[in-house]
């Protein structure tokens, strides 16, 4: 008999939400409007089977469609490939669901249980498992960016529509039953079609704020205990002991209304409110659970220790809530938090006590890891600036000071000031910036960092860092204002990125080099350096490597959070942290090239860390697409060089990624199981040093994709002509689908455009450039050297570059150079139209080097789940691209654009990028 298809309950789900789609269509918009749907479909079917994409026959059809037919098309493929992602998204969880039925299967690859098998049987000791889980520090921060375009709305709607999908597996289901459950999927559907797809206005900052907060609501708040209770049971099957209450391997960050780096909308103001907005969830959600528990534990049995905080009250433990709970519900978000783990922990030692650990295992643990995990505010706010805005900042500083400007000093000469007014504690004069808006914002920034309680806030992140200056400036206004967050240097260009390791080695070697004792500062010149304390993540490192232990053990915590978790340092010097930009690397030298560079630069930061004695944490600034350093966790994480993931990790889920990673319950567990395991693998089981033939090797490829890309990218005259003809880059730039502006200034070419919409716009078109361009060319002349065999070995060999070409195969794979074409023809004027034919030739050529070096037969040959859902999704991609490249033409000729049809192209935006899965 033939193994069961696993796949066959994914295309019943897909069918029937297409089925009811397709209902709600005919009743909603009248049969005229569904059967050209239908026409549609099965042209763009049909020519997807030719072997030559005969676009042809779809674009006679839907360019000749008036706009109030165009609009309904386009949104009925949106819809569906929405449909399809959330099917998609259950189906995940229902096979999960069969790993965890199946007694006589082996544990799902990934999870817990299978990973710390694996490392065992590997030859880690239960010991060092042990102590690398419980000391492991892995900070997932959620960013908003330009392209999370879908309505929290409809986020929800979709989770509704998972559930409902979950529901309807449930074998013991009676027949009303289940008729009532599709009953609830109709009136979904129906609800999403009804629903304005896309916002007409940008959205505020603290409507970003809120967005983001709400994937807490929506599922991080039940998977987070979830997700440790299996991390526990895990580690107690592998090692013999448990997971302490108050260990944190995970914890979350945000940007989310502290991310000013060319955002006039993100003020002080809106920083405070993001935190108080945090706080205030925070303590509803724990809150709701303190009642609860005080509706559980009405027991009497407890410990003195217990009876003495309770004031001999009958129900002890329902004292203690109490009394809990009015503090809770008396709190100012804005002041230092309520200590939430102290009462809890002792009513769990209590209940330990006197016999009744079964109850303390309860909801009672599932708080007290919450606390741990998440905090007294959800997230920790991390505040992002340019280092252009402290330089003008200082300069006006120094001109009120002396009368000398800061900005035209030389670099030893703004090092020295610096270092001097740190250690001086020099004074801000007051008034300063005067008329200058953006100066006076800075300033206030520094102050509400001040004021703001400090477990509400994470790092400060210096964007474009280009010198040491850079850093000491951060420190300098820090001490002014009072407040200790730790500076995080964020290396995000390609020649920055070159300099990042000795920029380090001489702030820490200087640091370091410092007496330790001084007037006014008792943590020493360390204490708010790079890295300073505030929310420094935990020097865990010399603790593991010596075989110490952290001490569990805390009182007067008043945030709720462990003395040794995000937060402290326990005295110990403060670990260095330092941000690689994987954006502006790619946009700036190309994708191919930006990694290489990115791996030698963490190479260089680690050893600089190493040889300082600085225990260190890299902060990757991943996006959600390949171009913008997104793909796979796992494969991410195992590529970085060896000894860079050494049991810490910080890193960015940006955008539409916050609902693809954590959006459903089951989903966020999965997640945090695989950034655990894969950092414990990086931690434990290092790759052994990379030849230097292969290391040679990868200079030269580098070498020529990044003067391949240079030259196409900033050389060419014409090629922001094209860009901006042949993708929608101008009208992305318009459309407000995110509170921050798409540049950082001005405008100008490449250089001013973010990262983000760059990226955005080349997805829209399906070129997907900034994934693959100078892969091809970089390959093929290393293969015209004779290094077939080679490139082979390393491919197979070294992680870094298997998960480069992996990454740059699957961008090849989902580009669409026939779509792309589309765009020239109708969009790009005849003269740049040589340049758009170009890069579809050097698309194939990095299609055929990537299928020759990888030594496969096609493109996704060993990824056969990913290559059918992008085969599968084509075909419904493919209308909204020529519905929109009609919209473009007609936006483009118009000179008074009316709200339907802008509002048209939004809905075929939003379409694209359901379809492509992650869009920027």
């Amino acid at each position: 008999m033939a193994p069961a298809d696993p796949h066959k309950p994914l295309r019943g789900d897909v069918s029937l939400l297409g089925d009811m789609l397709g209902q709600t269509l005919r009743a909603r918009e009248g049969h005229d409007v569904f059967e050209i749907v239908e026409r549609v479909r099965r042209i763009a079917k049909a020519a997807r089977q030719q072997d030559e994409h005969a676009l042809a026959a779809l674009e006679e059809p839907l360019q000749a469609l008036p706009l109030s037919m165009a609009v309904p098309v386009a949104r009925a493929f949106s819809h569906f490939l929405t449909l399809a992602n959330i099917a998609e998204q259950h189906h995940r969880v229902r096979r999960r669901r069969d790993y965890q039925r199946d007694a006589a299967s082996a544990a799902q690859p990934g999870s817990c249980a299978a990973a710390f098998a694996e490392l065992i049987a590997a030859g880690v000791t239960p010991d060092a498992l042990y102590d690398a889980v419980t000391s492991m520090r892995v900070e997932i921060v959620l960013t908003a960016h330009p392209t999370a375009i879908t309505r929290r709305t409809l986020a929800a709607k979709h989770v509704r529509i998972a559930d409902a999908l979950g529901r309807l597996d449930r074998p013991e289901l009676a027949p009303p039953e289940r008729e009532a459950v599709l009953d609830d999927l109709r009136r979904l559907v129906l609800e999403m079609w009804e629903t304005e797809d896309v916002r007409l206005t940008r959205p505020t900052p603290m409507e970003e704020v809120r967005s983001g907060l709400f994937i807490f609501e929506q599922s991080l708040w039940d998977a987070v205990p979830v997700y440790l209770r299996a991390l526990d049971s895990a580690l107690r099957q592998a090692t013999g002991r448990s997971l302490p209450l108050d260990a944190a391997p995970v914890a979350f960050g945000s940007w989310i209304g502290g991310d000013r780096d060319g955002n006039p909308a993100i003020t002080s103001d809106v920083t405070r409110e993001a935190c108080r907005t945090a706080r205030t969830l925070a303590t509803g959600l724990f809150a709701r659970e303190i009642e609860s528990l005080w509706s559980e534990l009405s027991v009497t049995a407890a410990s003195e220790e217990l009876r003495a905080r309770a004031a001999g009250a009958r129900e002890p433990y329902r004292a203690v809530l109490r009394d809990l709970r009015v503090r809770l519900r008396a709190a100012d978000p804005s002041a230092p938090a309520v200590d939430l783990y102290e009462p809890l922990a002792l009513c769990h030692r209590s209940l330990v006590a006197t016999g009744q650990a079964l109850l303390a295992d309860g909801r009672l643990a599932d708080v007290l890891r919450r606390v741990a995990a998440l905090g007294s505010s959800l997230v920790r706010l991390d505040v992002r600036q340019h280092s252009d805005r402290h330089a003008a900042a200082l300069d006006a500083i120094t001109r009120a000071q002396s009368g000398q400007s800061y900005l035209a000093w030389t670099e030893p000469e703004r090092q020295r000031f610096l270092r001097r007014a740190i250690d001086q504690g020099l004074a801000i004069p007051a008034n300063v910036g005067g008329d200058d808006d953006a100066v006076r914002e800075v300033l206030a920034t520094f102050k509400a960092i001040a004021e703001i309680p400090a477990d509400c806030l994470g790092a400060y992140v210096i964007s474009m860092t280009r010198a040491p200056s850079d850093v000491l400036a951060v420190q300098y206004l820090q001490r002014a204002f009072g407040s200790s967050l730790r500076v995080v240097p964020l290396f995000e260009e390609v020649a920055t990125l070159e300099r990042a390791a000795d920029m380090m080695r001489a702030l820490w070697m200087h640091d370091a080099s410092e007496p330790r004792e001084r007037s006014g500062d008792p943590g020493g010149p360390a204490r708010d350096r790079v890295g300073g304390s505030g929310g420094a993540m935990p020097a865990t490192l010399a603790a593991r490597t010596s075989g110490a232990s952290e001490p569990r053990e805390r009182s007067g915590d008043p945030g709720g959070l462990a003395s040794d978790r995000v937060g402290g340092s326990g005295g110990a010097m403060p670990p260095g942290e330092v941000m690689i930009g994987y954006s502006d690397s790619a946009k700036d030298g190309g994708r191919l090239a930006a990694n290489w560079q990115i791996y030698k630069a963490q190479e260089g930061v680690v050893a600089a860390a190493r040889d300082a004695g600085m225990p260190l944490t890299l902060f990757h600034g991943r996006g959600g697409s390949i171009g913008r350093g997104g793909g796979p966790t796992h494969l991410a994480i195992q590529s970085q060089p060896p000894g860079s993931v050494d049991g810490r990790l910080r890193v960015t889920v940006q955008g539409e990624m916050i609902q693809a990673q954590f959006g459903l319950h089951d989903i966020a567990v999965r997640t945090l199981e695989v950034y655990t395991t894969s950092v414990l693998d990086a931690t434990l089981q290092q790759p052994a040093p990379v030849p230097a033939q292969w290391r040679e090797a990868m200079e030269r490829i580098a070498s020529t994709a990044h003067a391949t890309y240079r030259a196409i990218v900033y050389d060419d005259p014409h090629f922001i002509d094209y860009f901006q003809a042949a993708t929608p880059a101008r009208e992305i730039g318009l459309a407000p689908i995110g509170s921050r502006p798409a540049r950082r200034g001005g405008d100008g070419g490449v250089e001013s455009l973010r990262a983000i919409p760059w990226v955005f716009a080349w997805t829209q078109s399906r070129l997907l450039l900034p994934s693959w361009l100078g892969t091809g060319e970089a390959l093929a002349a290393a293969l015209n050297r004779g290094e077939r065999a080679l490139l082979r070995d390393m491919a197979r060999g070294w992680p870094f570059l298997n998960a480069t070409l992996r990454l740059a195969e699957m961008a090849v794979a989902e580009a669409d150079p026939a779509i792309a074409a589309a765009y020239d023809r109708a969009l790009v004027p005849d003269e740049l139209k040589a340049a758009g034919a170009d890069l579809r030739a050097r698309l194939e050529l990095a299609r055929r080097s990537v299928v020759d070096v990888l030594a496969t037969r096609e493109l996704l040959a060993d990824n056969p789940v990913l290559r059918r859902s992008i085969d599968v999704r084509n075909p419904y991609v493919d209308p909204i691209n020529i519905v929109q490249i009609a919209l473009l033409a007609r936006l483009r000729e118009d000179d008074a654009v009316s709200q339907e049809l802008w509002q048209a192209f939004l809905v075929t935006v939003n379409g694209v990028a359901a379809g492509m899965r992650n869009v920027g």
